[in-house]
Order: structure tokens, then C-alpha cells, then sequence
């Protein structure tokens, strides 16, 4: 008998059982046999040779793989050995011990209801053998096999309610070992790109702002002097220098933009944010005249929309939330905005949100000379607005 699924390896714990129920059947078997012999039974010789083919049609089901995939199988071996076993019984009294390892089997091999009406069947059968060979009704004709059926019963689920944990256990340890394995892949994933935007900003405030202004002081000096002064085609050269480089300066700013970012527009991979967001339905809708943004104003308002719509669908509860994105002529306006439970904002602590990530939304906009607001009650839904101002050279 095996009391694992076919699928999968048995554990020594298992092992140990099926060859104790291997042994219990044979030694009871080999009992009968002996007390036959020895209390010169005159049905000995049919004694020992139902015992023997008990014991070989059991061995054979033992190791047919069939019974252990297929019901029907188990089923016909099980009626098989009862069948053997009833003539068993009809010859000996000492059959009547047999009852205890078939209750395992047909409580192991069965589906629980059919398994507890075999146990049944099988504990009426002790019983009338035992009353067909006493010749008198006594309460342990009765209290023996009913026992004994309790018993098998409350050990085989038992057991079972045991494995089902063990099983759960060990589907939850594969579970935490792949979410482990997919977090540190995410965390390696939003460290690039952290650093990407990182590097982006640098390169944008830093680099392309100084060539930027390098290029305009040289254009004032080309137009402060006269044409035909020496130096004048040498800071055109400069001038023309300073350009292929600021355009190379935005190449590397344009190469490090978030891939969401990479195949259109901040609105475009907002629509598509809003699209592919689980839970609540989600709107997009953009007013006024669009215009280009710089790269690290796009990164993050994305990122501000990406933070705020995961608290929508993790903590709010929300039916229906919508994103807008406002253009206006000196600022640029994301809200996010959702009808779920809400929350008290003068309540969370900053850096201890609980996971709203408020703090972390809050710096990227106050990075950018923005102001970040969020309004809130329990009940009313929630409200977060971050405002940008737009440079100059917007």
C-alpha cells in the first residue's frame, strides 16, 4: 500500500507503514494457518490454502501499478480479496483478525465515502463470522470489529489531514522561494532603472543644461562681434561643437528612459497604465494642449501615476478610479483620483505610511520644484495631485 500519490516519492514515514501493513496481513494470515494446524482443524488443509491465496492475490495488487493509478482497478482487487477473505472467514474464526489491515486498505484505496461503507460491509462480515463460529451472541462479537473499524477509520484521517498540511506547507515554501526569487529579480530590475533615471536626470540638469547654455554664450559673442573678426569663425566652430554634443547629451537621456516610455508619449504609456491596471475600472483622460515634457518631468509623473494607481488597487478598495493629465501654459498637472475607502492623511506618519508610499511620491515631486498634495477622508475616496512647473525651455 502507498500512502503518497503515485507522483510523488515515498517518505520514509510511509515507507514504514506499508510494510507494516504488509507484515500485520501476512503474520495474521500465518496465524490462522498455525492455529489450525496446531488445534487439528479438520478444515486445516482449506485454512492454509485460502491463506495462501489471500496472501498472493494481495501481494499481487501490491505490486500492480494499476491498482494504485485507477479506482476501478483498486476496486476490483479490493473485491477480490474480500471475496477470498469471506471464504477465509467461513472456515476459520481466526479469519476475523483479517478485518483490521482491509479496513486500511479500502479506507486508502477508495474514496471516503465508498471506504466507509466497505469498512462497514467488512465489520458486518467479522461480526456474523464470528457469531456463525461462536454459536452465541456476545458484546464482543459486536465491540471487536466496531472498534477496530473506528479506529482504522480515525488513524487513515488522521493521516490524511496530515499529508493535506504537509502538502500545503511545502506548496507554501515553493511559493515563498518563488516570490523571493521574482522580488529580488524586481528589486534588481528597479535598481536599473532607478539608476537609469538617475543618470538621466544628471545628464539633462548637468551636461545638457551646460552645453545648453555654453551654445547661447556663444551665439551672444558671435553676434557681439563683427562678421569679419578672426575669432568669429572659431566660436562658430565652438558654437557647432557645443550643439552635436548637447544633441548627444539628449541621445543619452532619450537611451535612458524607462521602457514604458520608450515607444510614445508620458500620455501614451499613462493610457496604457490605466488599461492593464487589475481591480478597479480605470479612466484616462487628458486636458489641454499636450506638449513636450522633459525626460525626467515624464519619468516622473509615470512613476508618481504607476505608485498612486497601485495604492488604488492594493489598499482602497475603489470601484472606479481615473487619472487625468493636465497641460497648462506654465505647469503640468497629473490627479489620480478613486472612489474607495480612504484614509486619514494627517494620520500617516512620514516614512510610515504602512505602505502607501506617499514620502517616496512626495520627493520625486519636490525634486522637481513641484508641489505634491493628497486629500482624503474614511469612506470618501481619495485624491492625489502632484503639480509640476514647467521650465523655460519646456
Amino acid at each position: 500500500m502507498s500512502a503518497a500519490p503515485p507522483s510523488r516519492p515515498l517518505t520514509p514515514v510511509t515507507r514504514v507503514l506499508r510494510l507494516c501493513l504488509h507484515a500485520l496481513l501476512l503474520g495474521l494470515l500465518a496465524l490462522a494457518s498455525a492455529r489450525a494446524v496446531a488445534g487439528s482443524d479438520p478444515h486445516a488443509g482449506w485454512v492454509i490454502g485460502l491463506s495462501a491465496l489471500l496472501a498472493a492475490v494481495y501481494a499481487a495488487g501490491v505490486r500492480a501499478p494499476a491498482v494504485h493509478r485507477s479506482a476501478r482497478a483498486a476496486g476490483l482487487w479490493l473485491a477480490g480479496v474480500g471475496a477470498v477473505w469471506a471464504a477465509l472467514l467461513a472456515v476459520s474464526p481466526d479469519g476475523i483478525w483479517v478485518a483490521f489491515p482491509l479496513y486500511f486498505l479500502e479506507l486508502h484505496l477508495l474514496r471516503l465515502r465508498w471506504g466507509l461503507a466497505a469498512v462497514a460491509v467488512t465489520a458486518c462480515a467479522a461480526i456474523g463470522g464470528f457469531l456463525a463460529h461462536s454459536g452465541s451472541v456476545t458484546p464482543g462479537a459486536f465491540l471487536g470489529p466496531l472498534l477496530g473499524g473506528a479506529v482504522a477509520v480515525a488513524t487513515v484521517l488522521g493521516y490524511q489531514a496530515l499529508y493535506r498540511e504537509s502538502e500545503r506547507r511545502r506548496e507554501l515554501i515553493e511559493e515563498l522561494i518563488a516570490t523571493r526569487a521574482e522580488l529580488a529579480a524586481a528589486e534588481r530590475g528597479a535598481g536599473i532603472l532607478a539608476e537609469r533615471e538617475r543618470l538621466a536626470r544628471e545628464i539633462h540638469d548637468t551636461l545638457a543644461q551646460g552645453l545648453s547654455s555654453i551654445q547661447l554664450l556663444l551665439r551672444a559673442a558671435e553676434r557681439a562681434l563683427p562678421e569679419d573678426a578672426p575669432a568669429v569663425e572659431h566660436i562658430a566652430r565652438a558654437r557647432e561643437a557645443a550643439q552635436e554634443n548637447l544633441a548627444e547629451a539628449r541621445r543619452f537621456v532619450r537611451a535612458l528612459t524607462p521602457p514604458d516610455l520608450e515607444h510614445g508619449s508620458l500620455a501614451a504609456a499613462l493610457e496604457r497604465l490605466c488599461s492593464g491596471a487589475p481591480g478597479p475600472r480605470v479612466r484616462f483622460s487628458v486636458s489641454g494642449a499636450p506638449r513636450p515634457l522633459p525626460t525626467p518631468y515624464e519619468v516622473a509623473l509615470l512613476r508618481i501615476a504607476q505608485s498612486a494607481l497601485a495604492n488604488v488597487v492594493r489598499h482602497a478598495g475603489a470601484g472606479r478610479a481615473e487619472i487625468t493629465l493636465t497641460f497648462m501654459d506654465s505647469s503640468v498637472t497629473l490627479d489620480v483620483v478613486d472612489d474607495g475607502r480612504g484614509f486619514d492623511p494627517a494620520g500617516v506618519a512620514a516614512g510610515g505610511d504602512g505602505g502607501f508610499g506617499l514620502p517616496a511620491m512626495r520627493a520625486r515631486a519636490e525634486s522637481l520644484g513641484g508641489l505634491f498634495t493628497v486629500e482624503s477622508d474614511p469612506g470618501q475616496g481619495t485624491a492625489v495631485a502632484v503639480t509640476l512647473p514647467l521650465p523655460v525651455e519646456a
